[in-house]
This record gives C-alpha cells, structure tokens and sequence, in this order.
C-alpha cells in the first residue's frame, strides 16, 4: 500500500471509528427512558441477541471462515467486553451516573498504558498530553462530586476491561477477519448479559412492551450494536490503540450533543468546556504527524 492509500484507509478508520462513537452517543438518552421499564442486564441481553441474529442472516459463513486461532481470540475479546457490561451496569446500582462515566471514560488513560506494556508501543509526549486533556474533558464534562466505595471500584475495573478490549482489537483485527469477528464478539457479549439476566432476574428475561421500545432497542441493537462493533473492529485493525480509545472519548461529547437537540436538555458551560477539551485531544491525535502503519499498529505473535 502507497503512502497515500495508507493514509487514506487511516482517516476513513478514524472516521469510522467516530461514527460509531456518534451512534453510541446517541444512545444514552435512549436508554435513560427504556430503563425505567426494562431492567438494564435484560435489557443488554436482548440488544446483542437481535444485534448477533441479524448479523449472522447476513454473513452466516463469517464465523465458520475465521481460523481457529482467530475465533479464540474473538472469543477473549467478547468476554473481556461483556464482562466489562457487566461490571459497568452493576457499578451504576452503586455510583451517580456522572460519576461512572468519568471513571468508565478513564480507559482513555489505561490504554496507552496497557499498548506500552503488552504491546510495547512507545507513545510519545503529545499524545500524553492529549490523553490527559481528553481525561480533564471527560471530568468536566461529566462530574459532580466525587466518592470512591463499591461501585467506583467494579466501575473502574470495567474501564480496565474495556481499555484491554481496545488493545486487544488493535493488536488482534485484520480488516479480512472483521466481520467474522465482529460477530463472534457479540453473541459472545449476548451469551454473557442474557446469563446475568438469567441469574440476577426473578421471572426470566423482560422484554419490551411497548412499540416505541422496540423500535429504540432495534436501533440500538443494529446501528450502535452490530454496526457499532464491525466498524470498530475494522477501524481498529488500522489504527493504533491509544489514537482510538482518544477518538472514542468522545462518546461523551456525543451523548451531550443528542441530549440537548433530542432530549430538550439545555446546554451549559460544562457541556461546552468539557466538549471542547476532548475535542481538541482528538483533534491534536489526529494531526499528529504519523509514522510507517508498522510502527503504529503492532500485532501480537501469539
């Protein structure tokens, strides 16, 4: 690949990548409405049930194509991400929402960390600071107060996973395995939540009742569940760990952009400080000047 295509398959992975930040951001007031009449690990399982189901009558070969080795680690990678749903959704029982977003968000720090260590990624100064301003953004944007107990404990744990999830999928995806993948990882993510559903639930599994439920919970299961992940998972078999996770920290920025033209929320200083800060740590990631991709995405030999 020319220099130049390699750059242009890096500014669409970024995009992508995004995009599906832009669709996760539009879920949250969503979900703020569906949780009031359908408990959270149900309905977490239902969404990556209808998300694998449709993906699979789509590409019903793309799993049975990937190589042992591959389905394995797909198999790692739902795990680490649906046990991190997991946690994250208990930690919530226990932490003001605000709270578990910022420390949900602090994956923007565990990244670099974790691609330094296993991946032996050399990250340098300004995407340090980068990082940084994007974790002083998220705080802005999303704390009020601050305590650490139970449920700040699990919730960062749940970071943890999902800043291993990220890496993983850096050092793990190929553009070819993608969708394969993609799809292994979410009934993987589907298996685990409707196992808690099933445990934690006194009378099985509550679906929706109500139209207007299905309609948000097939949105959410298609677009920022099954196209969510596929694009994620492609993107990031482009770019670095750390230059996604900063990209990503903007699902924040997303959630207050869709809460204030959807939801009827009104903007306020915080918002727009907050937003700002993350959004210049993108943008500084992004203009950062790149190296050869070898020396940006390294793949794991075993």
């Amino acid at each position: 690949m020319t220099d130049r295509g390699a750059r242009r398959t890096s500014l669409l992975a970024a995009l992508a990548l995004l995009a599906m930040t832009a669709s996760w951001g539009s879920t949250f007031f969503l979900i703020k409405d569906l949780l009031d009449r359908v408990p959270t690990v149900d309905f977490l399982a239902v969404r990556f049930l209808v998300a694998g189901a449709a993906m699979l009558l789509v590409a019903p070969r793309a799993v049975a194509r990937l190589s042992p080795e591959v389905r394995r680690r797909a198999l790692v990678l739902g795990a680490l991400y649906g046990v991190a749903q997991i946690l994250q959704t208990a930690g919530l029982a226990h932490t003001p929402a605000s709270v578990s977003g910022f420390i949900t968000g602090l994956y923007v720090v565990a990244t670099p960390v974790l691609a330094a260590v296993v991946l032996r990624t050399r990250i340098n100064g300004l995407t340090w600071a980068a990082v940084l301003l994007a974790t002083a953004g998220l705080g802005v944007l999303t704390l009020d107060g601050f305590s650490i107990g139970y449920g700040e404990a699990i919730t960062l744990v749940a970071a943890l996973l999902y800043a291993a999830h990220i890496v993983g999928l850096g050092a793990w995806s190929t553009a070819s395995d993608a969708l394969g993948m993609s799809i292994l990882q979410v009934l993987v993510i589907a298996a685990i939540c409707l196992a808690a559903a099933l445990v934690t639930g006194e009378r099985g599994v509550v679906l929706p009742d109500r139209g207007a439920d299905w309609v948000s919970l097939v949105y959410m299961a298609l677009v920022a569940g099954a196209a969510a992940m596929l694009a994620q998972t492609w993107a990031q078999s482009h770019l670095p760990p750390t230059r996604s996770a900063i990209i990503m920290s903007m699902e924040p920025v997303f959630a207050a952009f869709f809460a204030v033209l959807l939801g009827g929320e009104q903007v306020t200083a915080r918002m727009a400080v907050g937003g700002l800060m993350v959004l210049t740590a993108m943008l500084v990631v992004e203009a950062l000047p790149r190296r050869k991709v070898e020396a940006e995405v390294t793949h794991l030999a075993v």
